[in-house]
């Protein structure tokens, strides 16, 4: 892939850990966002990780991360999977950063005012 674009979809949790529910939402949310950017050809997930917030040790969350070529198109994608596979589109925030980027970029929150992004 040429001109990477990190993308990154978050979702908050109640725990470090998670509950059974979160870890079905991973694992649904990334097998069906692995099948839909794949077969639109625009990247495919990288990971996860789930725990501490890097910037509040007290909140806690999922996130899914994605390597896509064409950003717009790409969230686009990422919000009709979750939106009709009714992965929690309601909760998901989702971010985006250029290869050697430093920080990632708010550029959806399901919740109006939301403007703050972090890992």
């Amino acid at each position: 892939m040429s001109d990477k674009i990190w993308l990154v979809a978050q979702y908050p949790l109640k725990s470090p850990k998670g509950s059974k529910r979160d870890h079905w939402l991973r694992e649904k949310a990334s097998e069906y966002l692995e099948l839909a950017l794949s077969d639109a050809e625009l990247g495919c997930v990288d990971g996860w990780d789930m725990g501490r917030s890097l910037a509040a040790s007290d909140v806690y969350v999922l996130n899914i991360f994605c390597v896509v070529t064409q950003e717009e198109q790409a969230i686009a994608c990422v919000k009709r999977v979750l939106r009709e596979s009714r992965l929690d589109y309601t909760r998901v925030k989702i971010a985006t950063m250029p290869d050697g980027g430093e920080s990632y970029t708010l550029r959806y929150a399901a919740r109006k005012g939301v403007t703050d992004f972090s890992l």
